[in-house]
């Protein structure tokens, strides 16, 4: 459960380089230091679970034609932006081919059921 003053922290700006609901709300932070001193900021290497870990955690969805990821999140996060948990599942380079071939089968991550930083949540 999130704190009232923890989704307030969100919305104050630079309190947070990413929101809760993120994939990278959980990972560092890292800073780059130049040739010339100027501090860069980035997010350090996200780390996915192994997909075997997360099989118990998932259901099947047969692709149709037409559906985008971000449909998919929709439809089972109620966020279009949680197209990444899917993609997290899936062994895929692009997001895209999640849904490029209709009649496929894809794992969607049971909520809060797929490991992984922030519980579940990538």
């Amino acid at each position: 459960m999130i704190e009232p003053y923890e989704s307030a922290l969100d919305a104050i700006p630079g309190s947070h380089p990413y929101p809760r609901d993120s994939r990278y709300h959980d990972v560092g932070i890292g800073v780059h230091v130049q040739a010339d001193g100027t501090e860069v900021l980035y997010a350090k290497r996200r780390l996915l679970p192994a997909l075997d870990e997360a099989e118990h955690a998932v259901a099947p969805h047969i692709v149709s034609s037409g559906e985008r990821p971000d449909h998919l999140g929709q439809r089972y996060f109620g966020d279009p932006g949680q197209w990444w948990q899917i993609a997290d599942a899936n062994p895929v380079l692009d997001p895209r081919e999640l849904t490029a071939e209709p009649g496929r089968r894809i794992d969607v991550p049971l909520p809060g059921g797929f490991p992984g930083p922030g519980g579940g949540r990538g």
